[in-house]
């Protein structure tokens, strides 16, 4: 660890503070319908979108008719990606010939990308056509992107209103969203990707002859445009296999350092239109401070375990020790380009918020560094998450942290204001216990059929914990990997493909069931008794739950895997 690596740290985080607010004011205006500088322009877009598609914005939807629609909207997207990809082979913009994308991997991807998770079971550069990563992913990128901010917006309304029917229109969110923040953010960061170097076109790859005289085929193609949005909507599915660590998505320091930020940006944001929207920005600030909290543990659980190098170059029985033959730390699958510092900051953000665009291998972590991505994704990726999910995910555990203080003191449980009662806590308890009967049920699936064995590349601690991570990423709607497990079988893309399904609906349903049922309560005046949530007390409140509960559900399944590859890897073995 060195000085350099935590300054780059502290400045990364004083930036994402520096954002929060103007951001989040921006958000709360634009799913407010208020005026704001780009309406001129796109207010009759707008309408004109409305009136197309006979959408009445006025409209306040019932929490049931909001999932109704939402989940309608995204079986439409799902079928739409399917059959492009099943025609890709007689479909334009295909200049390198592709055949179409097969039943299995058809599904695993389209499940994928509509639930923002954008897991990738193929190698992009030689699978997929022009057409499809423009009009199927990258335009995937943008609306399931839109659709996790515009549930989180549904849930903060809940909190927000006071004996209303309804929750918001989707429809009308999902607009807004995307012509507002989305659009706007990736015209303007996309063409300063194409000025620092990020390919742009839609030329037919390129065979270069190199200096032994071999040849080489350099992929081309429209980078910029699905980079751009793949960062700023925590999607996560690059262009080229590699993700940000090939030099044609994240070619300078200067474009990685945007990208960090673009992942983080929304949903920092979101916590500070959570405060604006129920009265009391220090509500929003107490999540950030809860969410902010947790990134840094993470960090720096990370770094220190990276920076050290690898011990068991001990095994080597070398006279000098380990680390003079890492003087970097561990550099094995790291982006050589930006130093351990930076490729911990980005493994932790990119697990954190739901991206799985790294640019560190995750199978060549140090164990207990694996872990942190791990327990991020496992956790639901409160902590800034996915764009939407993370602030609702965290809100979830706020309704359970209110509700257990209550229980200590003999009180009803109150949070901003609204009777926390028993149909709440049961539909947050749903949604959150939803996330480990996917990821802890697939697992051990996979770890006793001879399908799911026959993709283990490593055997013992680490490749069960290639196939958890697997299924904890799918069902986290996260897309990342331990890059050591063989999932692009029919077992794998169907079970993952159900994970990802399961990690994104069967969550956001009683999700919305709670929205739904606070936004008919009375707002009640706060009295002695009530249990601060803008304080510090509260701030702690929060973690202690997070971490019991996560604890409680998925310490077991971490210990067979992380713990003893470190205990193995500090005895001088090798996995």
């Amino acid at each position: 660890m060195t000085t350099n690596g935590w300054i780059q740290i502290a400045l990364y985080c004083v930036i994402i503070i520096a954002i929060t607010k103007p951001v989040g004011g921006y958000m709360t205006r634009v799913f407010n319908g208020e005026r704001t500088w780009l309406s001129p322009i796109l207010w009759p877009v707008e309408r004109v979108f409305y009136a197309l598609s006979g959408v009445d914005e006025k409209e306040d939807q019932h929490w049931l008719t909001y999932a109704v629609a939402m989940l309608a909207f995204s079986m439409a997207g799902f079928v739409s990606l399917y059959v492009i990809q099943r025609l890709q082979a007689v479909l334009p913009f295909n200049p390198q010939k592709f055949p179409a994308v097969g039943e299995h991997l058809a599904f695993n991807t389209s499940v994928s990308f509509i639930t923002n998770t954008n897991w990738q079971s193929y190698t992009p550069e030689t699978t997929m056509s022009y057409l499809v990563q423009m009009a199927g992913l990258t335009v995937h990128n943008f609306l399931s992107a839109a659709t996790g901010i515009a549930l989180a917006v549904a849930l903060v309304r809940g909190f927000a209103r006071r004996s209303a029917k309804g929750v918001g229109n989707f429809w009308v969110d999902m607009t807004r969203c995307t012509l507002y923040i989305l659009l706007p953010v990736s015209i303007v960061v996309g063409l300063f990707f194409v000025w620092q170097g990020v390919p742009q076109n839609l030329s037919a790859y390129v065979t270069a002859t190199t200096l032994e005289g071999a040849k080489q085929t350099i992929a081309m193609g429209p980078v910029a445009s699905q980079e751009v949005i793949k960062m700023l909507g925590t999607n996560g599915g690059g262009f080229f296999n590699a993700n940000s660590a090939h030099p044609f998505e994240n070619p300078t320091a200067l474009t990685n350092l945007v990208q960090i930020i673009l992942i983080f940006s929304l949903g920092a944001g979101l916590t500070n239109l959570f405060g604006r929207m129920v009265g009391n920005q220090r509500q929003g600030w107490a999540i950030f401070a809860v969410m902010g909290l947790l990134f840094l543990a993470g960090v720096v659980i990370v770094y220190s375990n990276e920076a050290p190098g690898n011990p068991a170059f001990a095994a080597f029985h070398v006279d000098q020790v380990a680390n003079e033959f890492q003087p970097g730390g561990n550099m094995e699958g790291k982006e050589v380009r930006f130093g351990i510092a930076n490729s911990a900051l980005f493994t932790t953000i990119t697990t954190d918020a739901s991206c799985g665009a790294i640019n560190t291998w995750h199978d060549s972590l140090m164990p207990l560094a694996g872990m942190v991505p791990m327990a991020n994704i496992m956790l639901g990726e409160i902590i800034f998450g996915g764009v939407g999910s993370g602030l609702y995910g965290m809100l979830l555990f706020a309704i359970l942290a209110v509700f257990i203080a209550g229980l200590m003191v003999g009180r009803t449980p109150e949070y901003l204001g609204k009777k926390i009662e028993s149909k709440d806590v049961k539909m947050a308890m749903l949604a959150i216990l939803v996330l480990p009967m996917s990821m802890l049920g697939f697992t051990a699936l996979a770890v006793v059929l001879p399908a799911g064995l026959a993709g283990i590349e490593n055997p013992g601690p680490h490749g069960f914990s290639e196939i958890l991570y697997a299924y904890v990423s799918a069902t986290g709607n996260n897309g990342s990997a331990f890059a050591g497990l063989t999932a692009g079988t029919m077992f794998y893309d169907t079970t993952l493909g159900f994970a990802m399904f399961i990690g994104r609906f069967l969550m956001i349903v009683p999700m919305l069931a709670v929205a739904g049922n606070l936004a008919m309560k009375k707002i009640v005046p706060p009295s002695a008794g009530t249990f601060p949530t803008d304080s510090g007390l509260f701030v702690g409140l929060l973690i202690g739950v997070i971490l019991i509960v996560g604890g409680l559900i998925y310490f077991p399944a971490l210990s067979l895997g992380p713990i003893v590859e470190n205990l193995a890897m500090h005895a001088g073995t090798l996995y």
